[in-house]
């Protein structure tokens, strides 16, 4: 099986590309737009049978607890619209983007394949922005209108370049922080590493 892992920092994933053997990888930069330019214009060069992209992330719920690992079975642009008067509206909501056209199903992206019917890890909904904030009021926002578990720059980027490619993929998240959290003290940025390539490896090495 030809085996692609992505992601936004060689950081991240450094374990992982130190004992890798069979799987491609590649390091997008951070972001949305480097995300979607670098893995489609890679995915035009080489077939792949599944892509799987490996990142730490922020949660919304303190049940999620600093380290775990997810997966991400559906993720959205969450701050892509309009922000007016304190009230943020989606595209979709404006009615400017239908929110079921192709790749999108009720506004958001969702992830089908076969590992979702008996996932080994927890299943979680993610949001991706293109600004970390620490606004309190803003990220309540954020909570209460998308209702999700994590929060990345280049998940639902990710999402979209694959479900447009037709192309399998897992987006594997470990947690790294309470969103809206600065002070990196209090971060488990070590450990969500750690964790996120322990993960990596297992999933890799079943797969291939």
């Amino acid at each position: 099986m030809n085996l692609l892992v992505v992601a936004a920092t060689s950081f991240e994933i450094k374990p992982f590309i130190e004992n890798n053997g069979n799987a491609d990888i590649l390091i997008t930069g951070v972001g949305i737009p480097a995300t979607v330019f670098r893995l489609t214009r890679h995915l035009a060069q080489k077939d792949y049978d599944l892509v799987i992209q490996a990142g730490i992330a922020g949660t919304f719920a303190n049940i999620l607890e600093g380290g775990k690992v997810v997966i991400i079975g559906t993720d959205t642009f969450g701050d892509i619209g309009i922000d007016e008067k304190g009230t943020f509206t989606t595209l979709f909501e404006t009615g400017l983007a239908d929110k079921n056209d192709f790749p999108f199903s009720n506004g958001w992206l969702l992830n089908e394949h076969e590992y979702f019917t008996h996932p080994s890890l927890p299943v979680a909904t993610g949001i991706t922005v293109n600004k970390i904030i620490d606004d309190d009021i803003q990220i309540k926002r954020s909570k209460e209108k998308f209702g999700a578990d994590i929060e990345s720059m280049e998940g639902a980027a990710f999402h979209y370049v694959c479900l447009q490619q037709k192309i399998k993929f897992l987006q594997l998240r470990a947690i790294s922080n309470i969103v809206g959290e600065r002070d990196k003290t209090k971060w488990m940025m070590k450990e969500a590493i750690i964790n996120l390539n322990i993960e990596l490896k297992k999933l890799a090495k079943n797969i291939l």
